[in-house]
């Protein structure tokens, strides 16, 4: 006898929410959170670890963009990875 058909598992409902004072956003998958991304490569990032293969996070219906959309990272410059340089 075959085992009873599943449904496909129902995508996660994924929010990427509005950035925090230092330009961060918090990434959640339905009511887990995912991680805090800090660019869209992070948020790209979290969802694989997750096993949620979304191949274009920007444009994606999975993904709800709230506060901003994807290009909106206040207070981060280009190169994320120089948090040194403040100037005087």
């Amino acid at each position: 006898m075959a085992p009873p058909t599943t449904p496909p598992p129902e995508h996660p409902h994924i929010v990427v929410h509005s950035p925090a004072l230092d330009g961060s956003r918090r990434v959640t998958s339905g009511a887990e959170t995912l991680g805090v991304a800090s660019h869209i490569d992070d948020v790209a990032e979290l969802l694989r670890l997750a096993d949620l293969y979304v191949t274009d996070v920007e444009s994606s219906d999975l993904v709800e963009w709230q506060g901003g959309g994807p290009e909106d990272w206040p207070g981060l410059h280009e190169h994320h990875g120089h948090h040194e340089h403040h100037g005087g």
